[in-house]
């Protein structure tokens, strides 16, 4: 809104000031340039009026008015922070034995397919077979797991198996958290990773994960710390998550789901 007004102090030439914003003429007010018989216009008006006729719209806030105006403001702050609080609890993050199932199905997974793996190369002759089943009936019987396991890589075509399963591994868990967020282990139980801000993961952010997790999986030396620790976090993140900057939630429609039994009745009682 452009205001104007008559300078009555002009005898000589254009009288008509302007334009000028509604605080540069509370200003002119209290300089005294603006009295309350002063003509002033502003966008929107047919005619010119005294200021009088503007001034208890228009004048300058007073204590109570600034005082109801930082009032409203911090009530708006307030009712912010508490949505935001409500926010958050009502967002809901997978919790360990959540994850624990949809790791176990995609490690089925992953098992069924590198065992298809294990055959062809068994029956092409790649891996010596025998040896291996003896090598692991061995470790199974054995009270030494290290000497038992150390000498796997000794046996034909092992070592090729186990860097195709890595390879194989890696793809099915950066490709799938890329792609759709979620493995199809998470899929399962409706949970899927995002970042910290709630956006999708991505390649980079799929990649990254992954290499992170591979720490996490040597934590199992340590009682499996890495992953015990989504006990105790408050938005239930392993040691990957952390590092990677991800956290693992469930679905929307799970969420909503799986909402409190008072909030259903009164969302039913408002339809």
């Amino acid at each position: 809104m452009k205001w104007y007004f008559i300078d009555e102090s002009i005898t000589d030439g254009e009288r008509r000031q302007g334009p000028y914003s509604i605080d540069e003429i509370r200003e002119f007010v209290n300089q005294g340039k603006i009295t309350e018989t002063t003509l002033v216009w502003h966008s929107g008006e047919e005619d010119w009026k005294p200021w009088s006729a503007y001034k208890d719209e228009f004048s300058a806030p007073d204590d109570a008015d600034l005082a109801r105006e930082e009032l409203l403001e911090n009530t708006i702050k307030a009712l912010e922070e508490v949505m935001k609080k409500e926010q958050f609890a009502r967002y809901r993050y997978a919790g360990f034995f959540t994850r624990a199932a949809a790791y176990i199905v995609d490690n089925l997974i992953l098992g069924f397919i590198c065992g298809g793996i294990l055959f062809i190369l068994s029956a092409t002759g790649v891996v010596d077979f025998p040896a291996l089943q003896e090598a692991l009936n061995s470790l199974a019987d054995s009270a030494s797991t290290t000497e038992a396991v150390s000498k796997l890589p000794s046996i034909r075509g092992v070592s090729l198996f186990m860097g195709i399963l890595n390879v194989i591994q890696a793809l099915y868990f950066i490709i799938f958290h890329a792609i759709y967020s979620a493995t199809p282990g998470k899929m399962l139980v409706h949970i899927h990773v995002e970042t910290r801000e709630g956006a999708k993961i991505g390649w980079g952010g799929a990649t990254a994960r992954y290499l992170c997790s591979i720490l996490t999986q040597m934590t199992l030396f340590f009682y499996g710390l890495g992953y015990l620790i989504v006990c105790i976090d408050p938005r239930r993140r392993a040691l990957h998550d952390w590092i990677a900057r991800t956290s693992v939630v469930f679905n929307e429609e799970a969420r909503i789901s799986k909402a409190p039994r008072s909030e259903s009745n009164d969302e039913s009682k408002e339809n």
